[in-house]
């Protein structure tokens, strides 16, 4: 089976845009692209998390929802979350209504502001666990690596939750920390060559 598919322009994409037409836009615009921002970054891992034995289709397509849900994930404003938060968030439909990730989501946010304030910013921490070009497996075919296994581990060491090995992986995969496109995938180049251009945070 050809690792890729043909997008809407008939050029090739990774194969598993073919699972939802959204997944195109997504792929195309923002998946493999360089992150710096620390909201963002922040956004992703509770993306991620909630993801955790669900599709990404379910969690892109109430990712607005999530947004409003918890403040555009300003983890200084989700830190400062309560009960009467957390009560409010198990009620709203336009998110995944899970206790245990709705008090992960809070308890990181806590653990961020803990980690801006030790080192700096949370893409200067984790973009020092991008791993060397001599680590990377080929492309999309691992869920872990020595590198998410490594940032998992000191993330929960930091108290961090729901922060496992294969969510810590996609997490990097989706924010440009590797280029896991496909070799014939038209937006391979394109990543690679924002990573290039990309000043690493520190």
């Amino acid at each position: 089976m050809s690792e890729t598919i043909d997008g809407p322009d008939r050029r090739p994409r990774c194969r598993w845009c073919g699972a939802a037409p959204e997944f195109f836009d997504y792929h195309d615009r923002e998946w493999g692209f360089p992150v710096g921002e620390d909201r963002r970054l922040f956004e992703k891992l509770c993306l991620e998390s909630f993801q955790s034995g669900l599709s990404w289709r379910t969690i892109l397509a109430k990712r607005e929802h999530f947004r409003r849900a918890f403040a555009h994930f300003d983890f200084h404003a989700v830190a400062r979350f309560g009960e009467a938060d957390v009560a409010r968030l198990l009620q709203d439909a336009g998110i995944v209504r899970h206790r245990g990730k709705i008090e992960a989501v809070i308890n990181n946010a806590a653990r961020a502001v803990e980690l801006v304030a030790a080192e700096g910013s949370l893409a200067a921490y984790v973009w020092r666990f991008e791993p060397k070009p001599g680590d990377l497996a080929a492309p999309q075919s691992v869920s872990t690596s020595a590198a998410s296994v490594a940032l998992s581990k000191d993330l929960k060491k930091r108290g961090w939750k729901f922060v496992g090995p294969t969510t810590v992986y996609a997490f990097m995969q989706a924010m440009g920390l590797v280029n896991d496109h496909v070799a014939g995938c038209v937006s391979r180049a394109e990543v690679e060559a924002a990573r290039a251009a990309f000043r690493r945070p520190g």
